[in-house]
């Protein structure tokens, strides 16, 4: 298999509900780092798994959504703890959807809210 990947850096804020996590239940940002990696078995004919430039405008424009904004207002955390784990789905689930290479089979989404703690998830289409 194939593998590309593509790292983007952002700042988002939210703040937890559903528990007592302490500071974290207040509203508190994180510099995110977004690792996308993309997977397939075929190149196209251009001998590319996917045209990077093409991927970085995407990733440009999902993470636009959610750059400097609080994830708890943000559609689709409607009711959920914006967790990183929740946070990371969110992000391969539209990156997967706005990525148009039909050779593509996995998406895996690596988000770090820290240099030393991520959360993934993992897509195949």
């Amino acid at each position: 298999m194939y593998h590309v990947s593509v790292q983007k850096t952002f700042t988002a804020q939210h703040y937890l509900v559903g528990g007592d996590w302490g500071v974290e239940n207040e509203l508190h940002s994180h510099p995110y780092r977004l690792d996308l990696e993309l997977g397939g078995y075929d190149l196209d004919h251009h001998q590319y798994l996917v045209d990077i430039v093409a991927v970085e405008n995407v990733l440009d424009q999902i993470i636009e959504l959610a750059r400097d904004k609080t994830l708890n207002d943000l559609p689709g955390f409607t009711g959920v703890n914006p967790s990183l784990e929740y946070f990371a789905r969110w992000l391969c689930e539209a990156l997967s959807a706005k990525i148009d290479a039909s050779n593509i089979q996995r998406v895996t989404v690596r988000l770090w809210e820290s240099e030393t703690a991520w959360a993934g998830y993992e897509l195949e289409r």
